[in-house]
C-alpha cells in the first residue's frame, strides 16, 4: 500500500498531451456516423430492435426461435433492427427477409471484425466506430426490444433501454426477453437484490417482460400499439 509521501510524489500532468487536435477532429467522425444513421433509418417506418450472442450459431435453439420470431413480427408489418453480425444477429436478419420485411444491420468495428451478415439488405447496411452513436440508433428507430440471451453486448442494450425509459428520456415501448431458463437468475436478482434494497422502484419490474413463447412475446408488442401511437423515439 502506497504511504501518503510515496502519492504525493506523483505528478499529475495538467493535461493529457498532445491529443486535442485528434478530439476536435473525431467530433466531425461522430456527427458522420449520426447524419448517416438518421439518413437510411428516417423513412424506414416501424421496426423492433432483436438482440442476443453472436455465438449461437444455426441449429442452436435459440438462434432457430430468433428467426421464426423476426419472420412472424415482420408479417406484422415491422421491420427488424439487429447488430448485422453473426449468431442470433444472423438469425433475426434471416428470419426478416423470410418474411418479407426490412432486415437492418447496425454493424460496429472490432478487433475480431467479423463483417455483416448476408441477410442484411444492402440499403440498410451501416458501419458504426462509436458504440454510442450506434446504441442512438437501436433505440431511436425502434418500437420495441426482444432480447435473446446473449453476452456483455446484449445486457448493454437491455439496460440502456431500462434507463431510458425508466428515467422518461424516450417514450416507454415494449422490452421482452426471451429465455426464461437463461434469463430468470437476472431477473431474480433484479427484484431479489435491487428491488429489495430500493434501488429501484416497484413500478420499473414492469418495464420489461420475460417470455418462452415467441407468440406471448410478438403480442406483447402488437398489443401495446393498440394503445400507443407508432412514431420514432426521441
Amino acid at each position: 500500500m502506497s504511504s501518503k509521501n510515496e502519492i504525493s510524489e506523483l505528478t499529475i500532468p495538467d493535461n493529457f498531451g498532445d491529443s486535442h487536435e485528434n478530439d476536435v477532429w473525431s467530433i466531425f467522425k461522430i456527427m458522420g456516423e449520426f447524419v448517416e444513421g438518421y439518413d437510411k433509418l428516417f423513412k424506414i417506418g416501424p421496426c423492433v430492435s432483436m438482440f442476443g450472442s453472436a455465438r449461437m450459431g444455426e441449429g442452436d435453439v435459440y438462434y432457430d426461435m430468433a428467426q421464426q420470431t423476426a419472420k412472424k413480427v415482420t408479417e406484422r408489418g415491422f421491420g427488424i433492427i439487429t447488430g448485422g453480425g453473426p449468431g442470433i444477429m444472423e438469425a433475426a436478419n434471416k428470419g426478416a427477409q423470410e418474411g418479407g420485411g426490412k432486415s437492418v444491420g447496425l454493424g460496429i468495428t472490432l478487433p475480431h471484425e467479423q463483417g455483416l451478415n448476408r441477410y442484411v439488405d444492402n440499403d440498410y447496411i451501416i458501419n458504426f466506430h462509436y458504440f454510442f452513436a450506434r446504441k442512438v440508433m437501436f433505440v431511436k428507430y425502434a418500437q420495441g426490444f426482444i432480447v435473446f440471451p446473449g453476452g456483455f453486448g446484449t445486457l448493454d442494450e437491455f439496460f440502456e433501454a431500462l434507463t431510458l425509459i425508466q428515467t422518461k428520456k424516450i417514450n416507454p415501448f415494449p422490452i421482452v426477453l426471451i429465455g426464461t431458463d437463461y434469463w430468470s437468475g437476472l431477473v431474480h436478482w433484479i427484484t431479489d437484490t435491487m428491488l429489495a434494497n430500493g434501488t429501484i422502484s416497484e413500478e420499473d419490474i414492469d418495464l420489461f417482460h420475460l417470455t418462452d413463447d415467441k407468440e406471448e412475446a410478438i403480442e406483447i408488442i402488437c398489443e401495446f400499439y393498440q394503445k400507443h401511437t407508432l412514431s420514432p423515439n426521441f
